[in-house]
């Protein structure tokens, strides 16, 4: 189903300015998730704009947006600071926008890391709780768990949506990690890989994976209101 996109801007720092945003709300939408890009990406990426559209079909509002570094084009990285604060922006724009919704932030990959930094950092106001899609645990190649070390302070619900075949969440280090969490539930994609492709032959479900993952938050999120 297509759902209508609201283009939009708000201000993510003082100093970087304003960046670009996205609102998609279904007429029957029961609470609003905010979404951050991954690393190499941006709000409008055809990934990104797929989780919201599926996640609009399960009733949930989106609210996509740009961290400063790409809203200039991209490149470089993002200093931690800017990101955290963008996050927290981010999150009041779109309460902002839908005050009537419950609110929940995450997003994909470097996104959904980054709010788990700001939520670790201090709660994050109106927030219910945190969506990582593809957690990017640790880089490729290069298996570690020190990127999960700040999760223990988040004191929010976290889910975890991850695929059996991400490269930057090695099964055998993410399942520990999330398991100690006091908070945390772990959904695991069955094929998928970081950017959520799958393998169909071998994949033991037929639901779209994009459809998986919308259903799954929708609940989630429902049963922590």
């Amino acid at each position: 189903m297509t759902h209508e996109e609201i283009e939009g801007r708000f201000t993510a720092t003082a100093e970087k300015g304003e960046v670009s945003s996205v609102t998609v709300r279904p007429p029957e939408a029961r609470l609003m998730l905010v979404l951050g890009h991954g690393a190499g990406t941006d709000c409008r990426h055809r990934n990104l704009r797929t989780i919201a559209g599926h996640c609009a079909d399960a009733g949930v509002a989106t609210f996509r947006y740009n961290f400063p570094y790409m809203e200039r084009g991209g490149g470089g990285t993002e200093s931690k600071p800017v990101a955290f604060e963008t996050v927290r922006s981010a999150a009041a724009a779109a309460h902002g926008a839908a005050p009537d919704l419950p609110l929940f932030v995450g997003g994909h990959s470097f996104g959904g890391r980054m709010a788990s930094h700001a939520a670790a950092e201090a709660p994050i106001p109106e927030v219910r709780g945190l969506v990582f899609f593809a957690f990017p645990l640790h880089p490729p190649g290069r298996a570690s768990v020190d990127r999960a070390a700040h999760l223990p302070q988040v004191t929010v619900p976290m889910l975890f949506l991850s695929g059996t075949r991400d490269k930057l969440a090695e099964l055998e280090l993410l399942e520990p990690v999330v398991e100690g969490l006091e908070q945390a539930t772990l959904h695991l994609l069955d094929t998928a890989d970081h950017g959520f492709k799958v393998l169909k032959r071998s994949r033991r479900s037929d639901e779209d994976v994009y459809d998986e993952m919308a259903r799954v938050v929708n609940a989630w999120a429902l049963e922590r209101l």
